[in-house]
C-alpha cells in the first residue's frame, strides 16, 4: 500500500502518475514545450536548470503565470559535448564542482570522486535561492541526472527540502532510479534508511520513477501506451525531456529526436486520454507539496 497514493485518491491501491518535464531553461525550445504542454495539460509539472542559460526566460514565464507546477531540477553534471554549464557559486577546481574545463563534471561517475559536500550544499542553496528570488513558485526539489540522490548528498538533499518546505523526489524503489540513471555505487541501507526517516516523519514519498525510454520514432505510441497501461498500484514520477525542435537537434544531434518526439506526443493529447482511460490519477508536484507541508506543521 501507498500511503501517498492514498492520500491522493483516497483508495489504497491507486494508480497517480506525475508527468513531469525535466530539464527546463537547458535550452529554449525546452522552455517552449514545457509552456505549451503544461498549460495545455499535456503534462502536470517540470522543474528547471537554474544554471542553464535559458533560465531567465523561464523565470519570467513562471513569475507572471504562477499556477505553473515548476520545481528546481538541483544541477551539478553539465553532459552535452559542446553545450556546458556550470556553477553559480564562485568556485576553484578544489570545490569538486568543476572540471578540468571549468564546467560541471559530466555525470555523477565524474562528480563523486571529486566531490565537496559542503560546495555542493552552497550550490544547491544558490539554485534555489535564485528561483525563487526570480519569482517561481517552487513546487519542489528534483536533480539532475541523480546528482543530489548520491549517497554523499542525500542527506544534505532532504535537508534542505525539509528547511526550504519543499518535497524531495526521491522514489521509495531505488533501482526504478538507478536502473536509468548512472550513479556509481550505492551502498546497501543508505537509501532505505533516508526512506525509513521519511516515512517516519510522516512526509511524502514517492512509490518510483520512469523516465523517457529512448526508442526509434516508429515506437513512440506503442512504448508511451504500454509504460502508461502497466504503472502498478502507487505514484510514479514520470520524468520526460520534451523539447519544441529548433535547438536540440544541434546540442545533441543522435537523440534530439527523443525529446522532439515526446514534445509532439504529449501535445497530441494522446497520453492525457490513456492516463485517463486506464483510471490513472494525473497529478503534479504542487499536491505533493502541500501534504509536505502539512506534515512538517504537524
Amino acid at each position: 500500500m501507498s500511503s501517498l497514493a492514498r492520500a491522493l485518491t483516497g483508495v489504497p491501491d491507486g494508480r497517480v502518475v506525475i508527468v513531469h518535464v525535466d530539464d527546463v531553461g537547458m535550452c529554449h525550445g525546452a522552455n517552449v514545450a514545457f509552456l505549451e504542454l503544461a498549460r495545455s495539460g499535456g503534462v502536470t509539472c517540470g522543474s528547471v536548470m537554474v544554471p542553464c542559460p535559458w533560465f531567465r526566460e523561464i523565470a519570467d514565464a513562471a513569475a507572471a503565470d504562477r499556477t505553473l507546477d515548476l520545481g528546481v531540477h538541483l544541477t551539478l553534471t553539465s553532459e552535452w559535448p559542446q553545450y556546458r554549464w556550470g556553477p553559480l557559486t564562485t568556485v576553484s577546481r578544489a570545490s569538486g564542482l568543476v572540471d578540468e574545463q571549468g564546467y560541471f563534471p559530466r555525470n555523477c561517475l565524474e562528480l563523486r570522486p571529486r566531490l565537496v559536500v559542503e560546495a555542493a550544499e552552497v550550490e544547491f542553496r544558490a539554485q534555489i535561492d535564485r528561483a525563487l528570488a526570480a519569482g517561481i513558485d517552487v513546487t519542489h526539489l528534483d536533480t539532475h541526472m541523480g546528482a543530489a540522490v548520491v549517497p554523499e548528498l542525500v542527506d544534505v538533499y532532504v535537508r534542505l527540502g525539509r528547511e526550504y518546505r519543499l518535497p524531495v523526489v526521491l522514489p521509495r524503489e531505488l533501482d526504478s532510479y538507478t536502473g536509468v540513471l548512472r550513479m556509481g555505487e550505492i551502498p546497501p541501507g543508505i537509501h532505505e534508511a533516508v526512506v525509513a526517516a521519511l516515512d517516519a516523519a510522516g512526509l511524502p514519498v514517492i512509490d518510483r520513477f520512469r523516465m523517457t525510454p529512448g526508442v526509434p520514432s516508429a515506437d513512440v505510441d506503442a512504448q508511451y501506451r504500454t509504460m502508461i497501461d502497466t504503472l502498478p498500484p502507487g505514484v510514479t514520477f514520470f520524468a520526460v525531456h520534451c523539447n519544441a525542435p529548433g535547438d536540440i537537434e544541434t546540442i545533441v544531434p543522435p537523440r534530439a529526436h527523443w525529446r522532439t518526439d515526446e514534445y509532439r506526443l504529449f501535445g497530441s493529447g494522446r497520453p492525457a486520454r490513456w492516463i485517463a482511460d486506464a483510471g490513472i490519477r494525473a497529478v503534479g508536484m504542487r499536491a505533493v507539496r502541500e501534504l509536505w507541508r502539512s506534515a512538517l506543521a504537524a
